[in-house]
């Protein structure tokens, strides 16, 4: 899509009448008496939910699957899902896609990735590793991203045996915090002088600029965390707790990607998905454009009307099979050239 005005931007935040109607009908409540018990009932609630996905479980005649311990840096093992097409590479070999799932750093599991892990072996021939990376407060930050690090060189060193070919592509993605994952994971792979390099991130309602550290040109674009109440999923981000959980360094490159200390040139191209009422919103915006004007190329897919995650918590909407069409295609776009 082109990209949009500050007016676009801003009447996007204005509920859909198709998402009001399904959220009124069934309303979003996974709280729970203290955070675990939470962790606990939105692991429930998804897993009820998936029936009504577009690939509602494993589909072993066209993806076969398979599940991995690898070790990390600290002597401790995670667990990675493999995702491989059964009937076969696409011309000139498979490529790589390492995904991250969402859950505020503290909550997620694999199943949160299987859906679009399924599609991009099943549909574009890819190889995909699903990364369990170790959760806040039991590990808090940089475990997380450690892990995550880890698991690309794992799945680098192990490319072969995989049946990937990375020079074909090697993409990074996740949503919400995963998008937080990927997109630093991107901007370390640089700084790093990866080989072969990632050549595309894919940020799916990304956390990408956290509040207190806004830079003055663009505080008033950053309006979202504060301004967008009527999200069901998220609602605020401000005052959910999820910082103190997690524990982020300020000051580490491992935590903002947007204030990276030594900016965006030559960073893989990147593919965003977001909802105009989340809360996530603007930030997503704004990255759009920094990359952008460090000449990264973009793609950006906003969902006027639409909140947080509303694809997975309210699969039975036309808006969500759009949402997971256009996740395809962006794909597509990332793997191009």
């Amino acid at each position: 899509m082109a990209h949009l005005t500050r007016e676009e931007v801003l009447k996007s935040g204005e509920v859909s009448e198709q998402y009001k109607k399904a959220f009124e009908a069934v309303p979003h409540n996974v709280g729970g008496s203290d955070f675990f018990e939470h962790r606990l009932n939105r692991a429930t609630h998804l897993e009820k939910l998936r029936h009504l996905y577009p690939i509602p479980g494993a589909i072993p005649d066209q993806v076969n699957e398979t599940m991995h311990d690898i070790s990390t840096r600290d002597g401790a093992t995670i667990r990675v899902k493999v995702y491989q097409p059964v009937k076969g590479s696409p011309e000139g070999g498979s490529p790589l896609v390492v995904m991250y799932h969402e859950g505020g750093w503290c909550m997620g599991d694999l199943t949160d990735e299987e859906l679009n892990c399924r599609m991009f072996a099943r549909d574009l021939g890819c190889v995909c590793v699903n990364v369990e990376y170790r959760l806040a407060p039991e590990y808090p930050f940089p475990t997380g991203v450690n892990d995550c690090w880890d698991a690309l060189q794992w799945a680098l060193n192990n490319a072969s045996d995989l049946g990937a070919i990375p020079t074909r592509g090697l993409i990074v993605g996740g949503a919400s915090a995963g998008g937080n994952l990927a997109a630093v994971i991107a901007l370390h792979s640089r700084d790093t002088n990866l080989k072969p390099p990632i050549t595309g991130q894919y940020l799916c309602v990304p956390a990408v600029l956290p509040a207190e550290s806004v830079p003055e040109r663009f505080k008033d674009l950053y309006r979202s965390r504060f301004d967008s109440i009527n999200d069901p999923v998220l609602k605020r981000i401000e005052g959910t707790g999820l910082l103190e959980i997690y524990q982020p360094d300020p000051q580490s490159p491992l935590w903002d990607p947007f204030n990276h200390k030594d900016g965006h040139k030559g960073v893989a191209k990147a593919y965003f998905q977001v909802g105009g009422l989340d809360p996530l919103r603007d930030e997503a915006v704004l990255y759009d454009r920094v990359l952008r004007e460090a000449g990264v190329l973009t793609r950006f897919d906003l969902y006027a009307g639409f909140g947080h995650m509303f694809w997975t918590n309210y699969p039975e909407m036309e808006a969500s099979e759009k949402f997971v069409e256009d996740t395809l295609k962006g794909m597509k776009w990332l793997l191009e050239g």
